[in-house]
């Protein structure tokens, strides 16, 4: 019988790293043995976690400053430890979170045009986990509500326009926590763990709604993520060392949906997903290929696409969201490879003669918008991402400063519920910030009273001029 090939408009996706110029050169990739993908892309800056002395540092550069970077480039460096993961928020493209070996988890503000001095001070500081913090992680669509998970197997959800640790998840893992992933809405997560479980937890609950043991049969790192339509994806290891993935569904998790062996190499594969498309990248640390896979609901589920190769092997890799790509040129994806001393972009196109532009490979997608505020979601609510489409490319809009209010700790009444009761996690919240507002008011309110003087007098004066004017008239 002859073979019939599946249909799919993603079979010849076309990769092609950049030219030279185009690459972000001479730069000291952090050699830290710890499995994140150490780089962090938006439409407005990459940010790269490098090797640096006396603490943990990243650089972060505007997209366009590409070509080598100078030794001096001014670095994000307030950590006393090294920096093991970073996130750039979603509803914000000047606001990025990092984790870091000294325990801590810090939010930073970039200035619009880049760093013109190294920045030392973070806009908040998050203090909770007892040791290093390996993952950090916004929430896709709630604004200033963070997840950071720790080598302490406590994951903390952090309100961060006020600086609390509003959910601590400290009993649900016994072992170490590879990753965390938030599905669509935001209303649960998924982790992969030690242990070898795949978890599903509701956070807000507290609650495990899905689990599964020996995911993958093997001892390495597994890593799972959610995908659009509710199922979970995994990457993991067999007891042969053989690199799998697997499909699941969290209402029935005995038996994977899809379970496929690769290859017996023994780097770890981070899987990038792309919600619009449901194609799948994955890149393996210490590989130097991406494959990428098409998930549908026919058999058998997870669809090979091709595999890009290159010849260096890659140490981390950035992925750039869908509102960061070029619609011109029919780019459906872009990473950003870490050498050992550069970062080199590699653009993923679908061919196609027509100019015009292909609405079949960009359906509406996430936009920057928040579509809750963090108080609503920790109430309660769900929302779906706020949708933009990118027919006419997408313009960066202004992104607000992010404010942080702390909450005075003696307001808070201690809750009698154990769960709730966060009083491990340090607050520092001082009384001189609020010395600090109450002096900047006084000044505010002088301010407003020499403003309104000034108008009175002025009054006067005009009503005279008028009266002159009158009289000269008469």
């Amino acid at each position: 019988m002859r073979r019939v090939v599946r249909q799919s408009k993603f079979r010849h996706v076309f990769g092609q790293a950049v030219k030279n110029d185009q690459c972000y050169d001479d730069i000291r990739v952090s050699r830290v043995t710890w499995d994140s993908s150490f780089c962090a892309v938006n439409p407005r800056f990459v940010a790269i976690i490098i090797e640096a002395s006396g603490g943990g540092a990243f650089l972060v550069l505007p997209l366009h400053k590409t070509g080598r970077i100078d030794k001096s480039y001014p670095t994000v460096c307030g950590h006393t430890g090294p920096v093991l993961d970073i996130d750039w928020c979603p509803h914000n493209d000047q606001v990025i979170a990092s984790g870091s070996e000294d325990c801590t988890v810090m939010v930073w503000q970039i200035p619009e045009n880049g760093l013109t001095l190294s920045l030392t001070e973070p806009v908040v500081i998050l203090e909770g986990h007892s040791k290093r913090v390996g993952i950090v992680a916004w929430h896709p669509t709630a604004r200033n509500v963070l997840l950071s998970a720790g080598c302490d197997n406590a994951i903390i959800i952090w309100n961060v326009g006020t600086g609390e640790a509003l959910i601590n998840l400290d009993d649900m893992h016994v072992d170490m926590i590879y990753n965390v992933s938030w599905n669509r809405d935001g209303s649960l997560i998924c982790t992969a763990s030690k242990d070898k479980k795949v978890r599903v937890i509701d956070p807000r609950k507290q609650e495990i709604v899905a689990e599964k043991e020996k995911a993958h049969e093997g001892a390495r790192p597994m890593r799972a993520i959610f995908l659009a339509d509710g199922n979970v994806f995994t990457t993991g290891f067999s007891r042969m060392s053989e690199r799998q993935l697997a499909l699941w569904n969290p209402k029935n998790m005995q038996e994977p949906i899809a379970l496929h062996e690769m290859d017996t190499s023994n780097g770890v594969l981070l899987p990038f997903y792309d919600p619009d498309t449901s194609i799948i990248y994955l890149c393996g640390k210490g590989d130097s290929s991406i494959r990428y896979f098409e998930i549908t609901d026919e058999s058998p589920y997870v669809h090979y696409l091709n595999t890009f190769s290159s010849k260096e092997p890659q140490r981390g890799m950035g992925y750039m969201p869908k509102r960061g790509l070029d619609v011109n040129k029919c780019e459906i994806a872009r990473f950003f490879k870490l050498h050992e001393r550069k970062c080199e972009p590699i653009i993923m196109t679908v061919p196609r003669k027509s100019d015009l532009f292909q609405d079949d490979l960009y359906p509406d997608t996430a936009g920057p918008e928040a579509a809750l505020e963090a108080e609503e979601w920790f109430e309660g609510k769900n929302a779906d991402p706020i949708l933009i489409s990118l027919k006419h490319g997408y313009i960066p809009g202004k992104n607000r400063d992010l404010k942080v209010v702390k909450k005075n700790i003696l307001d808070s009444k201690p809750t009698a519920n154990k769960k709730c009761d966060l009083t491990n996690v340090s607050k520092k919240t001082t009384d001189t910030t609020s010395v600090q507002n109450e002096a900047k008011l006084d000044e505010i309110l002088k301010e407003i009273k020499s403003i309104k003087d000034t108008i009175c007098n002025q009054d006067e004066r005009i009503s005279k001029l008028e009266q002159q004017m009158a009289k000269i008239a008469a």
